[in-house]
């Protein structure tokens, strides 16, 4: 037997925040309030009439209006949808020519799902969520997909407050920067089902549409930070939600400013030791707004090697790196050095931990004598060795030197002809952003080192 949308609402509002409603039954000569929760109300206090019910929810909304559902007992969502009315005598209006139907009628508070929170489900232990959307995302592809305990403490990262979910059965929720519902809180529940446990594993990915949300490099070093890796203290300035900070201090006073696109770019935007104006560099380098989704100010790490790591085609951990910081070695502006034995050790025991929890992950990290930093982490292995970086036949390749530079590189795979392969000549690290960008593109690449020329 269904049970009616209103009351469904009803019993979930008795153990948690609900979005604020007024619900009718069609009776004999019109309509009957049946169920409501309305903020400074008492639980399904009366209304004298349809309007004054209106009234309440639209005074007590937070974006001042209300939607109006229609449906019948036996199929909830059946009938006729009106979404954002602003005045009681649209409401009025909507829910009279509704209920001439005789159709059960519920009026609730319009809620925005695109005011920077997100919408998802619980259910066996995982959390699975996005922006932008209902609970019906976890339908979609996209979503970010966690075990329960780390995606809420992800969550009260990002917006300062614990989501009030509970992991048992199964439970569609969203969750908002402004307090919202009947009881005037951050979260809202919309639907809950007593489910039996049953084993599911999380879906590790990214990206996904809440990294994109945060930014990609934002999205991994909180990853990282949840496991409980080093991650230097990070403030994320960012266009979607309020900033936020994570990550441990390193000890000093200097700070990096990296912009953080919506998903990775390698090399494509500034990364610079000292402070910047971020609302400058965002007008500058992303004027339209859809390509950078936060500027990140990061505490320094007093380099005495830096690096990166990748799991090559063959499986194993290529680990690169030289004295020192290591931002030109990522651009390809300077070539690997040998390592000494205890910074390989170090970073080698950080991959692996990160790949116990996440699987093959690519990272790029700072050794300050004792501890690696993360300052970035990327999930999944790649298809390079040492003198391929994407497998491939092609008859003919085109030479490009590596000393050109990056964005000269950029250029080229732009406009490249797709039935040719990419000869790099030079000495080429298999975890640069050199490598990372014709990884990117796809296109069949090989390396033609110095040494070999």
């Amino acid at each position: 037997m269904n049970i009616r949308k209103d009351q469904s609402l009803d019993e979930l509002a008795r153990v948690g925040n609900v979005a604020q409603f007024v619900s009718y039954v069609p009776v004999k000569g019109g309509l009957e309030q049946s169920f409501c929760r309305v903020a400074g109300f008492e639980p399904n206090a009366a209304f004298d009439s349809v309007a004054s019910a209106a009234q309440a929810l639209l005074d007590r909304s937070v974006d001042g209006a209300v939607n109006v559902r229609s449906y019948t007992p036996d199929s909830p969502r059946s009938r006729e949808f009106v979404y954002g009315l602003t005045t009681s005598d649209a409401v009025v209006e909507n829910v009279s020519r509704l209920a001439a139907d005789g159709l059960f009628i519920i009026i609730n508070e319009t809620v925005d799902i695109q005011d920077g929170g997100v919408s998802g489900v619980v259910q066996n232990g995982i959390i699975e969520f996005a922006p932008d959307d209902t609970p019906r995302c976890v339908e979609k592809p996209g979503v970010a997909s966690l075990p329960f305990d780390l995606g809420l403490t992800l969550l009260q990262r990002v917006y300062g407050f614990t989501p009030e979910v509970a992991p048992a059965g199964r439970t569609e929720f969203s969750i908002h920067p402004r307090p919202r519902g009947w009881r005037q809180t951050h979260t809202l529940l919309w639907e809950w089902e007593d489910l039996p446990p049953h084993d599911v594993a999380p879906g590790w990915r990214w990206p996904n549409r809440f990294s994109q949300h945060v930014g990609d490099k934002a999205f991994g070093l909180l990853m990282a930070d949840l496991v409980g890796l080093p991650v230097p203290r990070t403030e994320v300035i960012a266009r979607r939600v309020a900033p936020f900070v994570f990550g441990t201090p390193t000890g000093s006073a200097e700070s990096w400013i990296r912009t953080c696109p919506r998903v990775q770019e390698p090399g494509l935007f500034t990364t610079h030791k000292g402070w910047l104006d971020p609302f400058r560099l965002l007008a500058d380098e992303d004027p339209d707004g859809d390509r950078i989704a936060s500027v990140l100010r990061q505490d320094a790490v007093p380099a005495t090697h830096s690096g990166a790591a990748i799991i090559d085609a063959n499986g194993e951990i290529v680990i690169e790196g030289l004295s020192g910081e290591g931002d030109l070695f990522m651009l390809g502006k300077r070539t690997p050095e040998a390592l000494p034995d205890a910074v390989h050790t170090a970073v080698t025991a950080a991959q692996q931990r990160a790949m116990d929890v996440f699987g093959p992950v690519r990272l790029e990290w700072v050794y300050d004598g004792g501890t690696v930093w993360i300052v970035q982490l990327h999930l999944g292995a790649t298809v390079s060795t040492q003198r391929v970086l994407v497998p491939g036949d092609r008859e003919t390749w085109v030479a490009f030197e590596v000393r050109d530079g990056l964005e000269a590189l950029r250029d080229t795979l732009a406009h490249f002809d797709p039935n040719q392969g990419l000869e790099l000549h030079g000495d080429v690290g298999l975890t640069s952003h050199v490598a990372d960008l014709v990884r990117k593109s796809g296109i069949p690449t090989r390396v033609v080192a110095e040494a070999d020329a």
